[in-house]
C-alpha cells in the first residue's frame, strides 16, 4: 500500500544551509560530473521521504535527455523532450511539481514506488542543459518551499557545471 499522507517539508532555514553546503562542495571543482554527483548525494542526504535524486543531461546529437549522476535505484536511460515529467519540464523550461504521478498524463514509471515528483530545469545562457529530478514514495511530498529552494539550488549549481 502506498503512503498518501501529507509531508511537512524542510524549513527555509534548512534549505539556506543546504545552499551554503552546495557552494562549499562545488566551488573549487571544475569537473561537471564530480559536481553533479556531489549535488545529487547532498540532496539525497538532505531530503526526507525521497527515493531518487538525480540529473538528466540534454544531448543535442541524440535529441534527448540522458541519465546523469544520481542516487537511487537504476533509472530510465533516455527521455525525449516533452515526454513524462522530466521531458515536460525540459521542453517548457519550467519547474514541474506533481502531487501524484499516477495522475500525470504520460508519466514514465522508472520506479513503481515513486508517487510524487519535482523536476527543475537547468537552463544555461538561455539554452536547456538538463533537469534535476527528485522522486518520493509518498504523494504530495513537494511544496512551494521545496520548489523555491530547489530552483535556487540549480542556480548555484549551474555556475559550476
Amino acid at each position: 500500500m502506498f503512503k498518501t499522507e501529507s509531508y511537512s517539508g524542510s524549513t527555509e532555514k534548512d534549505y539556506q544551509l543546504l545552499l551554503k553546503q552546495l557552494e562549499a562542495i562545488v566551488m573549487d571543482e571544475s569537473d561537471t560530473i564530480a559536481n553533479l554527483s556531489n549535488a545529487s548525494a547532498l540532496l539525497n542526504q538532505f531530503l526526507d521521504e525521497v527515493n531518487w535524486v538525480g540529473f538528466y543531461i540534454w544531448k543535442d546529437e541524440e535529441d534527448e535527455l540522458v541519465l546523469g549522476p544520481f542516487q537511487g535505484l537504476p533509472a530510465c536511460n533516455r527521455i525525449k523532450s516533452g515526454r513524462g515529467v522530466c521531458g515536460t519540464s525540459f521542453e517548457k523550461q519550467e519547474s514541474v511539481r506533481v502531487e501524484d504521478v499516477n495522475q500525470f498524463p504520460g508519466h514514465i514509471a522508472c520506479d513503481a514506488a515513486s508517487q510524487s515528483e519535482i523536476v527543475i530545469p537547468i537552463i544555461k545562457d538561455g539554452v536547456g542543459y538538463g533537469v534535476l529530478d527528485i522522486d518520493s514514495p509518498i504523494t504530495n511530498r513537494f511544496d512551494e518551499v521545496d520548489q523555491k529552494y530547489l530552483e535556487q539550488f540549480v542556480e548555484v549549481l549551474k555556475k559550476y557545471i
